[in-house]
């Protein structure tokens, strides 16, 4: 199974949100064919809740994209979920960051979180 580029995810995942009434941005444009994917999702109170990549062993199926969400899932200061994505991006130059805001803090990635990121 080929894997969708991260360009195309990108956008695909900011058009489904965007139908729901939730303002996206991409905050960093990463590479367009495999750059890894942060998803931001503010709640407009200076708190975020962040998921990244799934680790390769949670992803449900080869070569299908994955996410877990990071802090144990918990909506923390956005300086702190800023501060992580800044040691990830010097890790990997590459990395995509998408950032939606939506007071009710949904995040629409049910379909792709992987098994075991608690949810």
């Amino acid at each position: 199974m080929t894997r969708l580029k991260s360009e195309l995810w990108v956008r695909a995942y900011m058009w489904r949100l965007e139908g729901e009434g939730v303002p996206t941005v991409i905050v960093r444009r990463g590479n367009t064919e495999a750059g890894a994917i942060y998803i931001l999702i503010n709640r407009l109170d200076r708190t975020v809740r962040l998921f990244g990549p799934a680790p390769a062993g949670l992803a449900e199926a080869a070569g299908e994209r994955s996410f877990v969400a990071l802090f144990e899932g918990r909506f923390v200061p956005e300086i702190d979920a800023n501060e992580r994505l800044m040691r990830e991006a010097e890790f990997d130059p590459d990395l995509w960051v998408v950032e939606a805001e939506d007071r009710a803090g949904r995040h629409f990635l049910e379909d792709w979180l992987a098994d075991d990121a608690g949810f």
